[in-house]
């Protein structure tokens, strides 16, 4: 994949991790732009087009959360969140504001770019497409990646596309966690676990069913996994 047109936003504000990747960023022909605060970070992205955020959780200003939460209003842009904290509140936290991955810290710089460019392919390939989904009031265009429920246009991050995309295309079909995790990270589940996938299911019911807590779309088989009641 090319990635001379590929442009980031890294949010961070140590001055000795900045350096280290975003020269690996540079190196491998990704343009990175730097902010130091969450201020920052919004007139950055207000003023630009972004292929993916990388955003780090604690800023002088605020949290990467914020960032997030301020972009899922109007875009779907990747988001990768580097956090300090590998406890599962702070995680599943991010995750229900709309991230997309997180990378724990220390890391390296190679793990960084490896998961960069592999949710990047994962984007790219659901923009395609030009299928159209439909399936119990859900209508998916995978040529616009859009998504409505009736007339309501979702909102989606791109891990609840992925999922939903998955689910439409196979109705009635009991779909094992263990598949959906596959699906959903390049046959690496070694980068999400039980916990983080149950965030994401909880996250997309929010948006297409009626009552979340009563789905009649997204349906839990207690012991298997997940299935969508299509008609």
């Amino acid at each position: 994949m090319n990635m001379k047109d590929k442009k980031i936003l890294y949010v961070e504000d140590d001055l000795s991790l900045i350096e280290g990747l975003k020269y690996t960023l540079e190196k491998n022909g990704f343009q990175v732009d730097n902010a130091r605060t969450v201020k920052a970070a919004y007139q950055f992205f207000q003023g630009g087009r972004y292929d993916l955020l990388l955003l780090d959780v604690t800023l002088p200003d605020g949290t990467g959360f914020d960032v997030c939460k301020e972009v899922r209003k109007t875009s779907a842009v990747p988001i990768i969140y580097l956090t300090a904290s590998d406890e599962e509140i702070s995680i599943i936290r991010g995750l229900d504001m709309g991230g997309d991955d997180y990378i724990t810290k220390p890391f390296k710089l190679g793990e960084v770019l490896s998961r960069i460019n592999a949710l990047l392919r994962r984007f790219a390939q659901f923009n395609k497409s030009d299928m159209i989904l439909e399936s119990n009031g859900i209508r998916i265009d995978m040529s616009e990646r859009v998504c409505w429920k009736g007339e309501t246009e979702l909102p989606l991050t791109l891990v609840e596309y992925k999922l939903l995309c998955l689910f439409l295309k196979n109705p009635n079909r009991i779909l094992p966690r263990e598949l959906i995790l596959d699906r959903l990270w390049d046959g690496n589940g070694s980068y999400v676990d039980d916990n983080t996938l149950s965030v994401y299911i909880r996250r997309l019911r929010r948006k297409i069913e009626d009552d979340p807590n009563v789905p009649t779309k997204l349906l839990t088989e207690i012991g298997f996994g997940y299935k969508w009641a299509g008609e």
